[in-house]
C-alpha cells in the first residue's frame, strides 16, 4: 500500500483530553482500515500550535510512543516535567499517565504511535 500525502486523513480536534487548543492529527495509518493488524490504534503526524496541549490521561490496555521532529513541549510523564525537543523520544507504558504542551514560540510536530499492550 502506498497513501499519497494528499490522501492522508487530517482529524482537528479541540480539547483533546482535557487539553487546550485544537490538535491537528495526521492520521499515517488507520484502524477503522484494519492496517494496525488488531496490534495498535494510531500512527498519526500531530501539530499542536503554541500553547496547544493533549491533557493529562492514562493509558489503560496500550502504550504510546511520541517521537519529537519540531519545536519544543513539556511533558508531564507520570508527575514528573521535563522539556522535550526535536529528536526527544516519550514512551508511555500501560498503565501509566502523560500530557504534552508546546511551551515553545513555534508549532509543536510530533509522531504518535498506539499499539496495544
Amino acid at each position: 500500500m502506498i497513501r499519497k500525502a494528499d490522501a492522508v486523513k487530517v482529524v482537528k480536534a479541540s480539547g483533546l483530553r482535557g487539553g487546550k487548543g485544537e490538535v491537528e492529527m495526521r492520521q499515517l495509518l488507520e484502524a477503522d482500515k484494519d492496517e494496525f493488524n488488531g496490534k495498535g490504534r494510531l500512527f498519526a503526524h500531530n501539530v499542536l500550535k503554541p500553547g496547544t496541549s493533549i491533557g493529562w490521561h492514562q493509558h489503560v490496555g496500550d502504550s504510546e510512543a511520541y517521537y519529537i521532529l519540531r519545536g519544543q513541549a513539556l511533558v508531564n510523564d507520570n508527575g514528573t516535567e521535563v522539556t522535550v525537543s526535536a529528536g526527544d523520544v516519550v514512551l508511555t507504558q500501560d498503565g501509566e499517565y502523560h500530557s504534552i504542551e508546546n511551551n515553545g514560540d513555534q508549532d509543536l510536530e510530533f509522531i504518535a504511535l498506539i499499539l496495544y499492550a
